[in-house]
């Protein structure tokens, strides 16, 4: 990425990044590498571009081997770093191949310390709270950071939008209090249209890319944007480990990032119209939303995020019973986990992403038994509100 590309503008840059070398290629869209292994015909070139590779770094002429590089993945990567501000961008088969990497790569793993903010997806808290690559986890709110900070901590994440509470946090004060310690943080709910935390001084901005950045639910991945000697133990534990993002799936999210910004844009206008109604609705008790009246106290929107995005939660009255009731009565909502579609999503937090999460910790957050999330697509808002109205007459009656 050219230092020139940086300052291009965010709907421009959704558009033309990593799009560098279409005119040399003499193509219009993305092409798709489908390679498996790449032509050697210069050993000693061949050698230099592979010792680059294992060392972290980009091929120096050949890709050899589709696990160590892939044009078509790399171009991707290569968008992403200049949406979020960054050198680097690393993608990976998941959003939680991408967490475990950063893991790995920061000596998080095998008895590393951590400080994590919850809440966050209910994956990651499950990855680090279960111990399953030996970390060591020290939960903490986000103004208990600096406390919880030890010599041997290797890393602090959070994630804000909070996952599904969308909680905001101070992005700049973290990294204050993090001092030397790097900190990643899930920008999943925000994507770069709304929040790039790489500014503020973050040191890994991560995406479940599957969610916003793809968008149209048909493809799994993560990526991970950083300054490129944060890169490199990146790229060396995806070698090791074989957690390749599918050039297929590349393609795809390449493909979707010109319309992230409509898309974006859209769902946050009739989010934010959602949560207005759904606020005075008999049958809703809370509503969350970064839009709401108090729930952005440090005035985080306008500062550091530039917009409440679109994924919403509600607390419906009579709890589980009516949480479900809800879930099988929408007809135009899907009822579904995941999020960042074009249609709009509804599930069941303490039911489905954050079942593998402790009780109580789902509890210490406010994930109750009559929490839904939404995440709105692209649909009219008034056909969305009809729907929503109807399913909630059914929950009211199910939970008299």
């Amino acid at each position: 990425m050219s230092p020139s590309n940086r300052t291009r503008r965010l709907a421009t840059a959704l558009v033309h990044g990593g799009r560098d070398d279409f005119a040399a290629l003499g193509v219009h869209a993305p092409p798709l590498d489908r390679s498996t292994t790449y032509p050697v015909r210069d050993l000693a070139a061949g050698i230099a571009s592979l010792d680059a590779m294992i060392a972290g770094g980009q091929p120096e002429g050949s890709s050899i081997y589709a696990r160590a590089h892939n044009p078509t993945t790399a171009r991707f990567e290569q968008a992403i770093a200049e949406l979020e501000g960054t050198q680097a961008a690393v993608a990976y088969a998941s959003g939680m191949a991408a967490m475990s990497a950063a893991l790995l790569a920061s000596g998080a793993a095998g008895g590393g310390h951590v400080v994590a903010v919850r809440p966050l997806y209910g994956g990651s808290d499950h990855l680090l709270a279960s111990g399953v690559l030996g970390t060591e986890v020290t939960w903490a709110p986000a103004d208990g950071i600096a406390a919880a900070v030890r010599e041997d901590t290797a890393l602090v994440i959070l994630e804000t939008p909070s996952n599904p509470m969308l909680d905001l946090v101070d992005l700049a004060q973290v990294v204050a209090d993090a001092g030397q310690v790097p900190v990643l943080v899930d920008n999943t709910f925000a994507t770069p249209v709304l929040q790039r935390p790489a500014e503020l001084g973050v040191t890994w901005v991560l995406h479940s890319a599957t969610k916003w950045l793809g968008g149209h639910g048909d493809v799994l991945a993560g990526v991970i944007a950083c300054d490129e000697p944060r890169a490199a133990p990146l790229r060396q534990v995806r070698i090791g480990l074989g957690a390749v993002l599918d050039p297929q799936a590349a393609w795809l999210l390449h493909r979707s990032l010109p319309t992230l910004a409509l898309r974006v844009e859209a769902s946050q206008a009739t989010a934010t119209e959602l949560a207005t109604r759904l606020a005075t609705h008999p049958t809703v008790t809370r509503v969350f939303h970064p839009s709401r009246p108090g729930a952005d106290p440090a005035g985080l929107i306008g500062r550091q995020m530039r917009g409440p995005g679109g994924v919403l939660a509600l607390e419906v009255t009579g709890g589980l019973e009516a949480a479900a009731a809800v879930m099988s009565a929408v007809r135009l909502l899907t009822p579904a986990v995941s999020l960042g579609s074009t249609d709009t999503l509804i599930e069941h937090p303490a039911g489905l992403t954050h079942r593998v999460v402790d009780d109580d910790a789902q509890a210490g957050v406010g994930i109750t038994p009559g929490l839904l999330r939404i995440s709105v697509g692209l649909e009219d808002v008034e056909d969305l509100w009809e729907d929503l109205e109807q399913a909630l007459k059914v929950a009211d009656a199910a939970g008299r």
